[in-house]
């Protein structure tokens, strides 16, 4: 009985394959056929065969059920309870984790030598410095065991993700190294020489999570530069902040108010050193003269490095302040040069007020003058990518082009190119040559003709597309139809003829589908025109007065005969001319 069911339900399955792939052929030519029948349908018939699949899947699954046929229970991998999670180096959990790590680094770097050389640190206060110290140790610790070991690597084009070898990768590095020594126990000491903060040198030995952290920070900022100069300016403050130390220090080596040169020990000694500091090494001037060897050494070495270090800060802040402004400076650039040219060649001031419209607004509403300069060096994939993300919502929605294959529009994306005009400026104009199709992203466009283009007779606004008559070539038409004019300011997507031709030739359906839209956004054919006059005039009908003296004449005279005979060799010559008149003189 069991073999018998089986073979029922395998003819009942091969049956209803062999109908879905009928039903699937009969639809997929109808809707290839682009003269059998209109969009709608076409979109009936593919509901209908969903439907009817829908059913016959429906029917098949009860069926199967009601033969009570038990599937074989075979064993499926579950993941692994003890899985261990890997870290990408760009996710945001570690990247705030890099900025704890980088406060606890700092920590260490600015208040090691001030507790070194100022009087900060008392019996009093010790237990909460040590407290702080203590928590930046956990942190590094943290880092080395947990975060470090766990972090991805690229091993031959391959994301590595698995424990044991992203470990080994991590304790291979320079970095492993300088993490274990920055960790060194000089603290044992401590029982010997006393809470000395300078045991806790090695601990900016972590210096590579302070510039990992900031590489990590500037890829996610926006606007990177103004990092890059808070960064530049923290510089130079430390290093003031290190001179100021040393000075304080070496003035308590010599003796607090020993000498005009040294710190007399007035006021806050921390901003009083600090601002000898800063007289110092940027070479204020105004600063007492050093009298002993040690003082003259000292303000020597101050002198020399001071020089260089305030240059060093001087050129890197212009660096950074010239990369945050080269996109202003290129616009600068390109706009005085064109400035220039018109200028040589006497070009008329409304022209060149126009140019420095389009360069001005241009400017003011993309932030570049060029979209696809951007986009040159980056591989197809991702500039279809980037292409998807920032154009697809505008052109799914055109009208033209529901209904054709995605990934044809995908593709003509990457043949967009943005183009913006003035308001006045003529897109297009009646009559001539079309070979581009637009497509209205920003701004809106209007319909115009009559005597000096002042009738408007449609608006175009955003997502709408004009042009594609003319492109396409429906019925031989490759002409435009109409004068196109910006209303104001138009953002244009432009797409070539020959793109769009390139593009259609992987895409049989979607032609047809544009073809038999075309068609339909062709303009009616004008009425037929009025028959033409003859070549030749009509003979004039005779007066009745005439008439009336003919038949008199006729009667009394007998030339009733002679008369027939020649109305009758006129009318045939009038009505050989109005059969031929090509052989009229005047055509």
């Amino acid at each position: 009985s069991a073999s018998q069911t089986s073979a029922v339900v395998n003819e009942r399955l091969q049956e209803l394959v062999r109908m879905f792939k009928e039903r699937t052929e009969k639809a997929k030519e109808k809707l290839i056929d682009p003269d059998s029948s209109d969009e709608e349908t076409s979109l009936q018939l593919t509901s209908s065969v969903s439907c009817l699949s829908c059913i016959s899947v429906d029917d098949c699954s009860l069926r199967l059920s009601r033969t009570m046929i038990k599937p074989l229970n075979h064993p499926t991998s579950s993941p692994l309870s003890s899985s261990y999670p890997s870290l990408s180096c760009s996710d945001l959990m570690y990247v705030l984790w890099m900025f704890l790590v980088s406060l606890a680094w700092n920590w260490n770097v600015w208040f090691i030598p001030v507790r070194w050389a100022f009087p900060y640190q008392t019996p009093d206060n010790l237990y909460y410095w040590l407290l702080i110290d203590y928590l930046c140790d956990l942190i590094y610790i943290l880092d080395i065991s947990v975060f470090q070991p766990r972090l991805q690597f690229v091993q031959g084009g391959d994301i590595v993700c698995d424990k044991k070898l992203m470990r080994n990768n991590y304790m291979k590095t320079n970095r492993f190294k300088f993490d274990v020594a920055s960790l060194v126990p000089l603290e044992l000491f401590y029982f010997k020489t006393g809470i000395n903060p300078l045991l806790r040198l090695p601990r900016l030995l972590k210096i590579n999570s302070f510039f990992e952290f900031n590489e990590r920070l500037e890829a996610i900022l926006t606007k990177a530069y103004i990092y890059r100069v808070i960064r530049t300016t923290s510089y130079l403050l430390y290093c003031l902040h290190c001179n100021a130390c040393l000075y304080h220090w070496t003035s308590a080596y010599i003796g607090l108010g020993s000498t005009q040169w040294v710190y007399n020990g007035e006021g806050n000694s921390y901003i009083r050193c600090y601002y000898f500091a800063v007289k110092t090494l940027i070479t204020i001037g105004g600063l007492p003269h050093p009298t002993t060897l040690s003082e003259i050494i000292f303000q020597l070495i101050n002198y020399f490095v001071g020089v260089f270090a305030f240059s060093i800060m001087i050129g890197q802040m212009r660096d950074v302040v010239g990369a945050a402004t080269a996109g202003q400076t290129y616009y600068r650039t390109c706009m005085d040069n064109t400035i220039r040219y018109m200028t040589s060649y006497r070009i008329p001031r409304d022209v060149q007020y126009r140019v420095k419209t389009w360069y001005n607004y241009t400017w003011q509403s993309q932030g570049m003058l060029d979209e696809q300069e951007l986009l040159t060096q980056l591989p197809d994939k991702m500039r279809l990518d980037i292409a998807v993300d920032v154009n697809y919502s505008i052109v799914s929605k055109v009208p033209l082009f529901q209904g054709c294959d995605r990934q044809m529009i995908f593709d003509m994306l990457k043949s967009l190119h943005s183009v913006v005009y003035l308001p006045g400026d003529y897109v297009c104009k009646k009559d001539e040559v079309g070979r581009e199709m637009y497509i209205i992203k920003a701004g809106e466009v209007q319909v115009v003709g009559g005597p000096d283009d002042r009738t408007v007779f449609a608006t175009l606004r955003a997502g709408s597309v004009f042009g594609e008559i003319s492109l396409l070539a429906v019925g031989g038409v490759n002409r435009r139809t109409a004068n196109v004019i910006a209303h104001g300011f138009a953002n244009l997507f432009i797409l070539d003829k020959k793109d769009l031709n390139e593009i259609l030739v992987h895409y049989p359906e979607s032609m047809k589908v544009l073809r038999k839209k075309g068609k339909k956004a062709e303009p009616k054919e004008e009425a037929k025109e009025a028959p033409r006059a003859p070549a030749a005039p009509l003979k004039p009908e005779t007066p009745k007065l005439l008439r009336a003296a003919l038949e008199m004449t006729e009667r009394s005279t007998g030339l009733r005969g002679v008369l027939a005979k020649v109305k009758e060799r006129t009318n045939k010559s009038s009505i050989s001319l109005q059969v031929n008149p090509c052989l009229c003189p005047c055509n």
